[in-house]
């Protein structure tokens, strides 16, 4: 790690040592702040599930509709994510341009709506995760008990509603610019695709697009978490310092450019975590659908499978709030050394220039 000149090896940076700001021990501090703070696991997953819940009505609905005026299967057009059966649906519907409108007019305002909740429920459990890191000491350094867990417990409802009501404005704004991120993005990439594949002529042209398309998605998919990373970094930002958009911006920065090593190392090391619970998540959730073909045995799988289901949404929670608290302590350490840095400058030149 790096070490200022002039200052000792174990100098403190609010709740944690120089020396001790390594990605195994941010790692560690994050779960156990999480775990500490469980509360906000369970309600950020009851806000994702409702959010969930939310944009599948105006799509059951259009399908169903689709099935009753156009005599589509149902069953197919349910069939895979929410994304795959939106795209289904919005196909099918091309031939009725009222009923398509309609349609993408009610998924946008329940969009709208449901990202708006999620929102400000972020804004309370990021105020309350910083509050638990500022308060919790060096708990990374201790061995794992109940009292530990319970002195780095932060959470209660007066603090969340007062996180929430702090930071949802900001929070709210933050976030309809990521939306427009994401759309903006999306819509570049099909372009790109769209226009590609017309531009081709020749088999050996669109099988070669083909490979080019798919080079593309993936660097979306790369750009897309890049972009959530900086949304998380700002979101973080507004909490501590309490700035707005422009101010967060100039200080994420500040904080990237100082900051980038541990930052960068911290970043990759959340990404494998979590494609490694996807893949696991898969094939666990791919043995559970082998079973539920087998006759009479499938009906008891339904209550397995929903509580997979639970449980996954519960395990991909921690670990997105386990990230966020270790760049909440990454984050903090760079704002205390900051504000000690002019302090430093001071006793030195007194040192050297006494009265």
């Amino acid at each position: 790690m790096r070490r200022m000149s002039g200052t000792s090896d174990h100098r403190i940076h609010g709740c944690y040592s120089e020396n001790d700001l390594d990605i195994r021990h941010l790692l560690k501090r994050g779960a156990l702040l999480t775990a500490a703070n469980w509360q906000a696991v369970a309600i950020q997953f009851v806000a994702e599930t409702t959010f969930q819940v939310l944009l599948a009505v105006p799509i059951i609905g259009a399908a169903i509709l689709v099935a009753v005026l156009l005599g589509a299967d149902l069953a197919d057009l349910l069939q895979g994510s929410l994304r795959e059966i939106f795209t289904t649906i919005s196909s099918t519907l091309l031939s009725e341009p009222v009923a398509l409108v309609a349609f993408i007019t009610a998924f946008a305002v329940v969009l709208l709506g449901g990202s708006v909740l999620m929102f400000v429920v972020k804004g309370g459990i990021v105020d309350v995760l910083v509050a638990a890191n500022a308060e919790a000491g060096q708990i990374e350094q201790h061995p794992i008990t109940l009292d530990l867990l319970r002195r780095a417990s932060a959470f209660s409802l007066t603090r969340f509603t007062a996180g929430c009501s702090r930071l949802y404005r900001v929070y709210v704004g933050l976030g309809l610019v990521l939306m427009a991120v994401y759309g903006l993005s999306t819509g570049a990439y099909l372009a790109f695709v769209v226009y590609g594949y017309r531009a081709a002529e020749g088999r050996m042209l669109v099988l070669g697009w083909t490979f080019i398309a798919a080079i593309s998605a993936a660097l979306l998919v790369a750009w897309i978490t890049v972009v959530n990373l900086v949304y998380l970094l700002l979101q973080i930002s507004m909490a501590v310092e309490g700035a707005r958009l422009a101010a967060a911006i100039r200080a994420t920065a500040r904080f990237v450019r100082a900051e980038f090593r541990e930052l960068a190392g911290l970043f990759l090391v959340v990404v494998v975590l979590v494609a490694a619970a996807t893949l696991a998540s898969a094939l666990a959730w791919s043995g559970v659908g082998l079973i539920a073909f087998v006759p009479l045995v499938g009906l008891a799988v339904l209550p397995l499978q929903l509580a997979a289901l639970v449980v996954r949404g519960l395990v991909f929670e921690f670990l997105g709030l386990t990230a966020l608290c270790a760049y909440v302590t990454l984050y903090q350490g760079h704002t205390k050394r900051r504000a000690e840095a002019p302090a430093s400058r001071v006793v030195v030149s007194t040192l050297h220039h006494p009265a």
